[in-house]
């Protein structure tokens, strides 16, 4: 999870909240290992601390450690604004 929070308040306070969920990587990205009913938690969560209309949150689920899968980016906040398709590195 990695998010851009516009309000230094909201960023303190979803900072804080988040090292409940996972381990910091960088200031604002976080690993977070979470089963269903912990997601749905995380993002009650998020839902209350973010300005949707000023925040972004990327989620990208990497998918169970034992089975391969496709990733899957989700948003919630801010939309993007319309991307041309092409590859994308997150350094």
């Amino acid at each position: 999870m990695a998010y851009d929070v516009a309000n230094e308040k909201r960023l303190h306070k979803l900072h804080h909240k988040m090292l409940g969920f996972g381990d910091p990587l960088q200031y604002s990205i976080f690993r977070c290992d979470l089963s269903d009913q912990e997601k749905v938690m995380f993002m009650e969560t998020l839902g209350k601390l973010i300005n949707h209309a000023e925040d972004r949150v990327m989620i990208v689920d990497t998918g169970d450690v034992e089975a391969k899968r496709q990733e899957q980016i989700e948003f919630v906040g801010k939309p993007l604004s319309q991307v041309d398709e092409r590859w994308a590195i997150i350094v």
